[in-house]
């Protein structure tokens, strides 16, 4: 079993969590706070080896749903008129796997395996499950961040999703009981969060320990506690933090310049926007931009296709290489832009059927990263 056991640790998992959300995720500082809370309330924090989960143990998935926009005025107007202003509930996910093991008939599941890698959506399944006195997986059915549940591994599969419950902080409660696909789960999963007008956590994939072998990315939460750590550990001994990172996560530099603009819409529970990068240093002269739907999925040097998902696109502070979300990423800002290969289950021809530039309506054929970075 891995541990969290001290405050650094549990800033190097975040930071590492957040890196590889690709710039969604969820808000690292709500997924920083829930262990901090664990470690000061004296709670076990860690992951076991997926594989040592028995084939008939009973398994479900956990994330939090809903668009990491920044709250205008208006919303908070809303939200007072709807009589959204008490939180009622402080733990979602810990609630919605509570509600779906109720609708299940079970006292709790063996083992909690996360959606996704990102700042809480990583963190918040590993204090779910130290609160609930269950294991959570070393591994998760993403890889990386990712902006909608039918592109899961799980889906390359043919899973079921639901039941899902789903919570949200006001103590609204949601179950989808059935769906005639993965597609219509992530319609009404959407529209409960957009209309609670905050992220709501959700908990399904009830499936048994042989199936979940399949279908997880096993190690992401141990890689990301050591990417974590190396890019801490390289700023404490005065190294390049930003190739430290490169080297933990098995990446290529892809750019390094200036946010010189950025564009955003709140659209349907999602951020979806662009960023633009002007060169410096080695990449003087060049432009550098990449498209986001919460996570960033399509890019493009100088005005040609670059690196697109399900290759990885993340950038961080280009002096300290703390990663950095399309939530808070702003003009002027130093920045360099890493790119790392995609798991190979989404490099298969159903794989980039759910997640690709043409997925997300870009005319542009798949292009591993390796044979661009040559």
């Amino acid at each position: 079993m891995i541990t969290i056991k001290t405050e650094t640790d549990a800033r190097d998992f975040v930071r590492g969590c957040t890196f590889m959300g690709t710039g969604g995720g969820g808000p690292q500082d709500v997924g920083l706070r829930y262990l901090l809370e664990d470690l000061e309330d004296g709670l076990e924090l860690g992951w076991i080896d997926p594989m040592s989960i028995p084939d008939d143990a009973l398994t479900c998935m956990s994330l939090f749903m809903g668009s990491i926009a920044p709250a205008k005025p208006e919303i908070k107007k809303e939200m007072a008129e709807k009589g959204l202003c008490k939180e009622t509930v402080e733990r979602e996910m810990a609630a919605s796997i509570e509600g779906l093991a109720a609708r299940m008939g079970v006292e709790k599941f063996d083992a909690l395996v996360p959606f996704e890698l990102g700042g809480i959506n990583t963190p918040a399944p590993v204090d779910a499950a130290a609160r609930l006195k269950m294991h959570v997986v070393d591994g998760d059915y993403s890889g990386r961040a990712l902006p909608e549940m039918p592109q899961a591994s799980p889906m390359l599969y043919d899973f079921n999703l639901t039941p899902v419950v789903s919570c949200d902080r006001w103590g609204n409660v949601l179950t989808i009981e059935n769906s005639v696909n993965s597609q219509m789960v992530e319609v009404f999963g959407k529209g409960f969060s957009t209309n609670a007008m905050v992220i709501c956590a959700e908990s399904g994939l009830v499936i048994k320990g042989k199936d979940m072998k399949k279908a997880i990315i096993p190690g992401t939460l141990t890689k990301c506690l050591n990417l974590g750590r190396a890019i801490r550990q390289a700023r404490e001994a005065g190294d390049d933090p930003v190739k430290a990172a490169m080297e933990a996560a098995d990446a290529w530099q892809l750019f390094e310049g200036i946010v010189s603009g950025k564009s955003w819409i709140d659209s349907a529970g999602y951020l979806i926007g662009d960023c633009t990068i002007k060169g410096t240093g080695k990449f003087e002269g060049h432009t550098f931009k990449f498209w986001y739907k919460n996570e960033n999925h399509v890019s493009w040097l100088d005005g040609k296709p670059y690196v697109c998902s399900p290759d990885l696109i993340e950038v961080v502070d280009a002096k300290t290489a703390e990663p950095i979300t399309n939530t808070d990423i702003r003009e002027g800002n130093h920045v360099a832009v890493l790119g790392m290969k995609g798991n190979a289950q989404f490099r298969t021809e159903k794989g980039l059927s759910i997640l690709s530039a043409r997925y997300f309506g870009y005319d542009y054929d798949y292009v591993p990263i390796e044979d661009l970075m040559g």
